[in-house]
């Protein structure tokens, strides 16, 4: 069994901001394959399906993005999961927006969602897709502008940020390594 998790804020308030593109990203996998999250446990929504003849679990905490640890590591103690089994989706300031990195392990660069993840599952050494949001061009406080919304100019990038992080998704889910997975998609 695999868990792809995604990470956002819940609520309409937040859908479409720079934070929720892990969101965005679950939504896209949901709205690809026919699934929903029909489930609601472990202060997330999720769903398991099948894909490829392999149970996935997807995940959305709804514990406000700073707490997504705390519905992370239940979730996969329930199932029984292995943290190699485990992709987390996430924004990235550092990266332009739309452009996506993989990556096997790594800090939490100053993101309180994945400084909660590394503080629940107690290691740094798990899957990551990253997705660029780019950083603010003026003096805009970083936390108002992740909670703000893309700018109809970057529309396109996003969504093929979506896109490109959905299909490396359903690569790993696929059976190809993680390894081959992020030489494919981190050009």
């Amino acid at each position: 069994m695999k868990c792809i998790v995604g990470l956002g804020n819940p609520g309409k308030k937040y859908s479409q901001t720079r934070h929720n593109i892990g969101f965005m990203v679950i939504d896209e996998l949901l709205e690809r394959n026919q699934w929903s999250l029909n489930k609601s446990k472990f202060n997330g929504d999720y769903s398991i399906e099948l894909f490829d003849g392999e149970k996935v679990v997807l995940l959305k905490p709804q514990t406000y993005m700073n707490l997504s640890g705390q519905s992370i590591r239940p979730l996969m103690e329930y199932y029984d999961m292995k943290l190699e089994d485990v992709l987390v989706i996430y924004d990235d300031l550092d990266l332009p927006t739309g452009k996506i990195r993989l990556r096997q392990k790594g800090g939490h660069g100053g993101h309180n969602g994945v400084r909660s993840t590394i503080d629940h599952l107690g290691t740094k050494e798990f899957k990551r897709v990253r997705i660029g949001v780019g950083r603010p061009t003026s003096s805009i406080p970083v936390a108002d502008y992740v909670l703000g919304s893309f700018p109809k100019e970057e529309h396109v990038d996003v969504v093929t940020g979506i896109k490109n992080a959905a299909d490396a998704c359903e690569d790993w889910l696929k059976g190809t390594s993680f390894i081959e997975v992020m030489n494919e998609y981190n050009n």
